[in-house]
């Protein structure tokens, strides 16, 4: 007797979110627990065109979009990251996934400015491994503690919403997590911050995730944009498991969860890039 298996299915019900990766594989830094697999050069020019971008806003004009979230390895590294970010903004709220190293008080200032021309807000999400320095650095690299820090201190001086993103590498217990960086933000005068848990299972063994009713991936409202089509969501940004379409003037409203990053979105029961308000 033959078994045929079949992977869950996770269909968009309403286009809310988009992402857009303006790189895939530049970034400054090479933190252990990234999920892009990095070449050994660290100066891969893979970044998106900006005519890319102006092209899936236009297809996009008629969609209510809630937030861009401008993605990538560091999508701060973009030579045309001003740009981009301006032509987001005139379209919905932004939010910014950033290790925050370029991030400094005249940067902060120079993106208040850009703010200030739109009706539609910047928000910036940071990346934290644990709240202690040595063991956050462990993971990610050295210094990126303090930069995170002072990212989120000269953001939160002209009111930026921050998101703090803190992917338990460690499986601490996660009201201890809150509370331990709700006491850091105390401590370093932060007021506009959310802290976002999520778990990691892309070593693990266990084949079964099936797909419930509590689950809430990204995909069920978001497609994420990259210079090589459309895709579900960044984490299978330009693998063909995910790819929806060439643009956004038709693209799949369905993908199979298939991959270890579905079953990591499947068991955290939540979103785990876009952030509910």
């Amino acid at each position: 007797m033959n078994t045929i298996f079949q992977s869950s299915t996770c269909e968009l019900k309403e286009l809310k979110d988009i992402f857009i990766e303006l790189t895939a594989k530049n970034c400054n830094m090479r933190c252990h627990n990234c999920y892009i697999d990095f070449p050994i050069t660290k100066n891969v020019k893979d970044f998106i065109k900006v005519d890319t971008v102006k092209t899936a806003l236009l297809q996009l004009k008629d969609e209510s979009i809630r937030c861009i979230y401008l993605t990538g390895a560091e999508p701060m590294t973009h030579p045309d990251f001003n740009t981009i970010l301006r032509l987001c903004i005139k379209k919905s709220d932004v939010c910014i996934c950033t290790n925050g190293s370029f991030i400094n008080e005249k940067k902060s200032r120079f993106l208040k400015s850009v703010e200030s021309e739109s009706n539609h807000s910047i928000m910036f999400r940071l990346s934290f491994t644990h709240w202690d320095e040595v063991k956050n650095d462990s993971v990610r690299s050295r210094g990126a503690y303090r930069q995170n820090i002072y990212a989120l201190k000269c953001l939160d001086k002209y009111d930026f919403t921050n998101i703090i993103t803190v992917s338990n590498y460690y499986k601490e217990p996660h009201n201890k997590i809150v509370e331990e960086f709700g006491q850091k933000l105390t401590e370093i005068g932060v007021e506009n911050a959310v802290i976002q848990v999520n778990e990691w299972y892309l070593n693990s063994n266990d084949t079964d995730f099936e797909f419930s009713q509590l689950c809430k991936p990204d995909c069920i409202t978001s497609r994420t944009l990259t210079e090589n089509g459309i895709f579900s969501c960044p984490f299978l940004a330009n693998d063909y498991r995910g790819r929806m379409g060439s643009d956004f003037s038709d693209y799949s409203k369905i993908v199979r969860l298939e991959t270890p990053y579905c079953q990591t979105c499947i068991k955290n029961n939540d979103k785990m890039f876009t952030v509910e308000f």
